[in-house]
């Protein structure tokens, strides 16, 4: 074969593979376009189910909207009628109220007529009077032979002596009775005040209690035929009071310093259980020995204390007796102190010597336990003590004027007037034996108790005030102010106490929830 033939045979191949292709091809492209003939006819098919669904959807959403407004407009419609319906009802109750109103008008305007023609008549029947009342009273006049002036200056000079009489002798009589029955009120009222507190300073001055374990300690103490304790109170100076009280022996006497030595006495015979006249003796003697130590001993560490120097020893002495004396239950000594303190402070505060301002309030009371017992006022005892000590006068004359027994002539006098009263009148200063402070609390709170609609009671401010809480149902606001008074009043008639009680009756409402 030669080249050309080759050639020729390669062409007719590549002819018939491209015919082969191009029938391919024209197969391929008409089963396409079958394909997509049928996915354009299912396109259109599903677009009008979806047209038919969304037309019945529009339709039924138009049908709902409609119903909607519907049911809107026929609620306004009826809002509208019931609005017209109160509209007419309020416009009949206004024509009633206006023909009402014309008709009170009516009646007033008839009722003013019959006041103005009731006026008129008045006004004629006042002429006739004053006419009638000048008639009669020129008659009288001519008459009396008096004007109505002149008249009425004579009957008011007759009635002016006449009260003048009557009084002058109602001030005789009540001046009479009052100059009869001064003294005899004076008396009884100087009695009622001493019945009032007298038991309870004489109790707290002259009565210290011992208490014991046992009552058959008291066989011991009494001794055969009462010889120990005749020996005890010829030793001590102190009355041994032995009676029935359980487990306690009352030490009865004046002297706080013999008080405590017959207590410290009775104390180591009891704790030491050999008890006769030779060793009472011995024990008493060796206890006051102790005693006046301790009685030195305090006084010069009060003085120390409080930077005081230069004291005699006899006012050091005096200084530590304070510490055995008391005065409506207040320690002596300690208020020496409170008030020498106080003296200090406002002292310094005024540009004073603050220094004897403090010497002048520790000795201020020194008057209170003096050896001897001279009939005198304590401030004159201690200033004269004070002289004889060789204080400095303006230290004497604070102490003698604290009470306004003497003229004060120095600026330390009323410092030490006014520290003295703040120390004594200060809440809890002046107390009361402890026993008797209960009992006080407790009665003054069942007092209150006693009384019907009250719920709870508290004495507060050491019995001074009395808090009473009332139930608000049981009790108004009228009846706790009564409740007060009356509360006050029993206790001022029923009770003893020192100063003055102040009752507060507390009513209130509550109301309590919780958020849970």
């Amino acid at each position: 074969m030669t080249i050309i033939t080759i050639i020729i045979y390669a062409a007719i191949a590549v002819v018939a593979i491209a015919l082969g292709i191009f029938g391919t091809l024209a197969v391929q492209k008409s089963m396409a376009k079958s394909q997509a003939k049928t996915i354009i006819d299912e396109a259109n098919r599903e677009a009008e189910a979806i047209k038919k669904d969304k037309l019945l959807e529009a339709r039924e959403a138009e049908i709902q909207i409609k119903a909607e407004a519907e049911k809107q407009a026929n609620s306004r419609l009826a809002k509208i009628q019931s609005t017209e319906a109160k509209m007419k009802q309020r416009e009949l109750q206004l024509n009633q109220q206006q023909s009402e109103n014309q008709r009170a008008r009516n009646e007033i305007e008839s009722q003013k007529a019959n006041l103005e023609k009731r006026n008129n008549d008045l006004d004629v029947q006042k002429a006739e009077v004053e006419k009638l009342k000048r008639t009669a009273q020129e008659t009288l006049e001519q008459i009396s032979g008096l004007s109505s002036e002149e008249a009425k200056e004579k009957l008011i000079e007759s009635l002016k002596d006449e009260a003048k009489t009557e009084a002058a002798s109602y001030i005789n009589d009540i001046m009479d009775e009052a100059k009869m029955t001064a003294n005899k009120e004076a008396k009884r009222i100087v009695v009622q005040s001493i019945q009032r507190v007298a038991t309870e300073t004489a109790i707290e001055n002259s009565v210290t209690v011992f208490h014991i374990d046992s009552d058959e300690i008291k066989g011991r103490i009494i001794g055969r035929e009462g010889r120990n304790i005749r020996a005890l109170e010829a030793a001590t100076g102190i009355e041994i009071i032995v009676d029935d009280t359980p487990e306690a022996i009352v030490l009865s006497g004046f002297d706080p310093v013999r008080r405590e030595i017959a207590r410290l006495a009775l104390h180591q015979l009891v704790a030491d259980g050999r008890i006769h006249p030779a060793r009472i003796e011995e024990v008493v003697a060796k206890v006051r020995k102790q005693i006046e130590e301790e009685i030195i001993e305090t006084g010069k560490r009060t003085a120390i204390d409080l930077g005081i120097h230069g004291l005699h020893p006899d006012l050091i002495r005096l200084v530590g007796k304070m510490k055995y004396r008391s005065s409506y239950g207040q320690n002596l000594l300690q208020h020496a102190r409170e008030t020498a303190n106080l003296c200090a402070i406002m002292a310094s505060e005024l540009g004073l010597n603050p220094k004897k301002a403090r010497r002048a309030g520790l000795l201020h009371d020194i008057g209170k336990v003096p050896d001897d017992d001279p009939e005198l006022p304590h401030a004159i005892i201690g200033m004269k003590l004070a002289e004889k000590y060789k204080e400095k006068p303006e230290i004497c004359n604070a102490i003698g004027a604290h009470h306004d027994e003497i003229e004060q002539t120095t600026l330390l006098a009323p410092i030490v007037q006014v520290c003295d009263a703040i120390s004594g009148a200060r809440p809890g200063a002046r107390r009361e034996i402890v026993e008797a402070y209960i009992k006080r609390l407790n009665d003054l709170e069942q007092l209150a108790l006693s009384y019907p609609g009250v719920i709870k009671t508290y004495a507060i401010q050491a019995g001074r005030e009395l808090r009473v809480i009332v139930g608000a149902d049981k009790i108004d606001d009228i009846e706790t102010e009564k409740l007060s008074s009356e509360i006050a009043k029993r206790i001022q008639d029923e009770m003893t106490y020192p100063g003055q009680v102040k009752i507060t009756v507390i009513r209130e409402t509550r109301a309590v929830s919780f958020a849970k």
